[in-house]
């Protein structure tokens, strides 16, 4: 039967969201593998499957495209709240100062600071990061030094003289399956281009080459700041686009916007 879906994205990481009712037994996996399939779906990074209690708390799942879990989008949780907030202006609602988000990684709390039609740009609160250790990697017969953290899901996080796109493409996919990480990893190439001013490449898990990530952006952002020279406050600009990150005492704080694009309906099904 046909699915209810809408989509946003953030700097191009772009999510599909399906309002269900209760976490049932269908295989979501094989739906998001369909429906993010860019010939033959919709086309997208991930699938959010997203509820609302009746209180109208929301609360969030996120499948990769490949149909992997994934316990947090930093991108993917912005675009869900644009989306709530759009929907309630739709029925004549003024537009809510913070959105708080339940997710597998935690509560996430945004703060919308401007809207601009369907695009929205929030302040979010992730929280702090953990487990950030240096090591080195023997990635392919080549030793690989690199800053490992969890920004709510695992980063890996490569600091580069300068940013290569052939190493990436063939190094990314070697690190996010490397053995060092049994649940696979999120990858981030880096390059310092000033105290406050990263540029970024990202391989995302379950996904590969994406344009942006939230979660990628705040990885790279903490391994910069503590092992790059940086300051705790900097713009971390990907391929889609520059967001900025901030690491202060009660945690790290992502500032950008996401962009409610359509509303519409999966034909395709969902598999039982």
């Amino acid at each position: 039967m046909p699915i209810e879906v809408a989509k946003a994205h953030a700097y191009g990481n772009d999510f599909l969201y399906v309002k269900v009712a209760g976490w049932d037994d269908r295989n979501w996996a094989s739906t998001a593998r369909d429906i993010c399939q860019r010939q033959t779906g919709l086309g997208a990074d991930g699938l959010i499957l997203y509820q609302v209690d009746p209180a109208g708390h929301p609360r969030m799942r996120l499948l990769n495209a490949d149909g992997s879990r994934a316990e947090i989008s930093g991108n993917g949780v912005r675009g869900l709240a644009a989306l709530l907030i759009w929907q309630s202006q739709q029925v004549g609602l003024d537009a809510p100062r913070e959105c708080v988000i339940e997710t597998d990684a935690g509560t996430k709390r945004l703060m919308l600071l401007a809207h601009d039609g369907t695009r929205f740009t929030f302040r979010a609160s992730m929280g702090e990061p953990e487990d950030i250790r240096q090591t080195t990697l023997d990635v392919g017969g080549e030793r690989v030094d690199v800053v490992t953290l969890r920004v709510g899901n695992p980063q890996c996080v490569v600091l580069e003289g300068a940013l290569d796109d052939q190493r990436y493409r063939r190094l990314g996919p070697m690190l996010e399956r490397h053995q060092a990480f049994p649940q696979r990893t999120n990858v981030s190439f880096v390059h310092v281009a000033g105290p406050d001013r990263i540029e970024i490449l990202i391989w995302e898990r379950g996904v590969g080459p994406t344009l942006a990530s939230g979660t990628g952006a705040c990885g790279a952002a903490v391994a910069a700041m503590a092992f790059g020279g940086c300051s705790r406050d900097l713009n971390v600009v990907a391929p889609g686009g520059a967001q900025r990150v901030a690491w202060t005492d009660a945690g790290i704080e992502l500032t950008g916007w996401a962009d409610v694009v359509w509303t519409g309906q999966w034909l395709g099904g969902c598999v039982l």
